[in-house]
């Protein structure tokens, strides 16, 4: 698999990033992969984040085994980005590490002992993933790994990138020092995203989705030797016999991106979208409607910065909408998405045509027959409507229902509609919907004129 030309490339780049670094009076990049950054970690943490790290770094020194901090947490230290998600490496025995961390601050313990893994939750709810140092191989294309005991370097190798490859050491004599044994501060200066090895996306093809998810969200490149595995990955048809579980997962993960319409392009450009449907491929409009959707997401996140609502079912409507009805329903059924999301993605799929058409004729509809079209949607098949529709008055009606129309209410209940002598029934209900829409319409003002209503409705 390694090749003497490898090798050769391998000592030709960092002999020549040497002599650069040496030219402009910088240090050479082979001797700053051992620097400490405990100024960093002190500048950028929150001091319970730091509390907590140095205490990890005493239990470890006391157990004498080494701790580490590693991964996405790592680089995004490095780049001044903020990610309170926390993995510890131990090179040793990984639970017995949790279970004495967790006995200091009184927090509680979840075992895996399979993976030789644990999560620490403290009082406050604040977790702490820690695993055993390991290394990992594959029995075969898109297996699940078969995993082993191991030290750092080898745990670090078994990550998808250089610039997740990263860790810094906790213990107390050496608190802050960067492990970086696969060049990933370069890559990081560089803007690049590369595998550590030429079998990564063989072993595990869903790296291919996480690679491009990086490289948008940081606004890096890919390689050019990792484009190329890529492309021959794609080549291969590995992601058919990915497990549809795993694929949903990198879907949704791309999908709840800041900005996933620059993915899912990637996506395109690799051929990579027919992974989801064979008939789904880039285009202008595909591109214009993830935007709508960016925006409709944008102004709802504004509108309701308490309420929390998960954006990726939104952009699958619209990644779905091309594809022909029938086959939605068994697209959501292979990928395995969670039916309560399937379900809002088959409905809007179903509807958002003849309404969107409904929601720009003319003349426009009244207020009460916006209410009626809308009330059963969802809000993400809201925002869907928002984003589809091409006319301005259109996508004013959705916001007027989701900011106004269905929040009105007639001032009458049922019990005032008994204290006038009406007898409960379905008539309560019709009354009370007529008082809704009336209200809705601007017929109605006043209490006496609900009442004028209700009577004129029972008498009939």
């Amino acid at each position: 698999m390694i090749t003497r030309t490898d090798l050769l490339r391998t000592l030709y780049e960092d002999v020549l990033a040497e002599a650069r670094a040496r030219a402009k009076g910088e240090v050479p990049p082979l001797l700053s992969r051992k620097r400490n950054i405990r100024a960093r970690l002190q500048a950028r943490l929150p001091e319970h984040v730091l509390t907590l790290l140095r205490l990890a770094g005493r239990v470890g020194e006391r157990m004498e085994v080494s701790a580490f901090v590693v991964g996405g947490f790592v680089r995004d230290l490095l780049l001044g980005r903020s990610n309170l998600d926390v993995d510890l490496v131990i090179e040793g025995d990984g639970i017995a590490f949790a279970r004495a961390l967790a006995q200091e601050i009184r927090a509680k313990v979840t075992v895996h002992d399979r993976f030789g893994t644990a999560i620490v939750v403290l009082p406050d709810g604040y977790k702490l993933d820690i695993a055993t140092a390991r290394t990992e191989y594959y029995e075969y294309p898109t297996a699940l790994p078969t995993v082993e005991r191991s030290s750092i370097k080898k745990d670090l190798f078994r990550r998808d990138f250089t610039i997740n490859a990263l860790a810094v050491r906790l213990n107390a004599g050496r608190f802050g020092e960067l492990i970086d044994f696969y060049g990933g501060q370069r890559d990081l200066k560089e803007k690049t995203i590369r595998v550590l090895q030429g079998l990564s996306f063989v072993e595990d093809p869903t790296r291919v989705f996480r690679a491009i998810r990086f490289e948008q969200r940081f606004g890096f490149r890919l390689g050019q030797e990792t484009l190329a595995l890529i492309k021959g990955a794609v080549g291969m048809d590995l992601f058919r016999r990915l497990s549809p579980s795993r694929l949903c997962r990198e879907l949704v993960l791309l999908l709840s991106e800041d900005e996933p319409r620059k993915a899912v392009a990637r996506l395109g450009e690799l051929g990579l979208l027919r992974c989801i449907h064979p008939a789904l491929t880039w285009s202008p409009q595909l591109g214009a409607l993830l935007k709508g959707v960016e925006d409709s997401l944008g102004w709802y996140r504004l509108l309701y910065v308490d309420r929390e609502m998960e954006p990726w079912p939104v952009y699958l409507m619209a990644l779905l909408d091309c594809v022909p009805g029938r086959a939605v329903g068994e697209t959501l059924r292979r990928l395995q998405v969670p039916g309560r999301q399937a379900e809002k993605v088959k409905s809007a799929h179903l509807t958002s045509n003849k309404i969107v058409q409904r929601l720009g004729k003319r003349p426009p509809l009244r207020p009460a027959e916006v209410f009626r079209l809308l009330e059963e949607r969802s809000d993400e098949a809201l925002l869907f409507l928002m984003a589809k529709a091409t006319s301005e008055p259109a996508k004013r009606r959705v916001s007027a229902y989701l900011t106004t129309y269905r929040y009105v209410k007639p001032t009458l209940r049922g019990r005032d509609l008994k204290s006038m002598g009406i007898k409960p029934g379905p008539i309560f209900k019709k009354i009370l919907a007529r008082l809704r829409d009336a209200r809705l319409n601007g017929e109605v003002q006043t209490v006496a004129e609900e009442r004028d209503i209700a009577k004129r409705l029972a008498s009939r």
